[in-house]
């Protein structure tokens, strides 16, 4: 690559960079005070890698001037979404307008090479309908988990968010919902279905068993932590065990998909993008 060409590369770096900052400050902003959204850093990271990794080959061809409809249309959506504080919406269309940039200057086949990292960058944008779902999940989780815990022959009763067992009451919170599984454990298949090969149903079923998963490995913690609340008390199930039980539970759900992407014929990773 020429001087020319890096410095006009890098203008080009930093002027996107002062266009997106006041977008992605507040991406950072989420990433520390929003615990479902905790593990942002970690994608942008597996993003930058893979990205690393993909423009080694890049197959460079001529600029696309086809790409310029893309980049102003998307640009000035990116700076209307701005100007009106939408900042989630902004971060999402910010990544096309990259997209759109690198599609102008190196072409559709570099574009298509670096699609999947781009996109992935998608999974650490915070989305507000994430908080809004927590109640409906963690009432329905409880109500799950009691049902479960009553055929097991567990006096237990369910009177909205309060559970009553017969040594205490619990209230199901938000807490409870299990979102923060649900959208790790999202973003892992979806970065397994991109490492692994496989025919693209398996893939696709890979992806989508993280949902079914992810709620029942939550409704098991719960039913779990009730079991020992009723016979070993409140104090040992909420100020013990339930520190360690998410975790147990998630890696539990995570050993699990180790059989199933195998069963889904997704078994040998792509070391050409590794």
């Amino acid at each position: 690559m020429s001087k020319q060409n890096i410095l006009f590369n890098t203008a080009v770096t930093i002027l996107l960079a002062v266009l997106f900052y006041p977008t992605w400050r507040w991406v950072a902003g989420e990433w520390l005070s929003n615990p479902y959204y905790s593990h942002g850093i970690l994608v942008i990271a597996v993003s930058a890698y893979l990205i690393w990794r993909s423009s080694r080959r890049l197959p460079f061809t001529a600029p696309d001037n086809r790409a310029l409809v893309a980049l102003i249309g998307f640009g000035g959506l990116y700076l209307y979404l701005l100007n009106r504080y939408t900042f989630y919406m902004a971060a999402f269309v910010s990544v096309v307008v990259v997209a759109s940039v690198i599609w102008l200057l190196w072409g559709l086949p570099a574009l298509r090479r670096l699609a999947f990292p781009l996109a992935f960058l998608w999974l650490a944008i915070p989305l507000p309908i994430v908080e809004r779902a927590t109640l409906p999940l963690s009432l329905w989780a409880g109500k799950a988990s009691t049902t479960l815990v009553s055929w097991l022959g567990l006096d237990v009763v369910v009177n909205g968010a309060a559970v009553q067992l017969p040594n205490t009451t619990l209230t199901i919170g938000a807490q409870c919902s299990g979102i923060n599984s649900l959208i790790a454990l999202l973003t892992l298949t979806v970065l397994a279905a991109y490492l692994l090969r496989g025919p693209w149903w398996g893939k696709f079923a890979l992806v989508a068993s993280a949902v079914p998963l992810a709620i029942l490995g939550n409704v098991l913690r719960i039913a779990n932590l009730l079991v020992v609340a009723r016979y070993w008390g409140v104090d040992s199930a909420f100020n013990f065990y339930h520190n360690y039980a998410g975790g147990i539970f998630f890696v539990l759900v995570v050993l699990l998909m180790l059989p199933l992407s195998k069963v889904l014929q997704c078994k040998t990773l792509r070391w050409d993008v590794l």
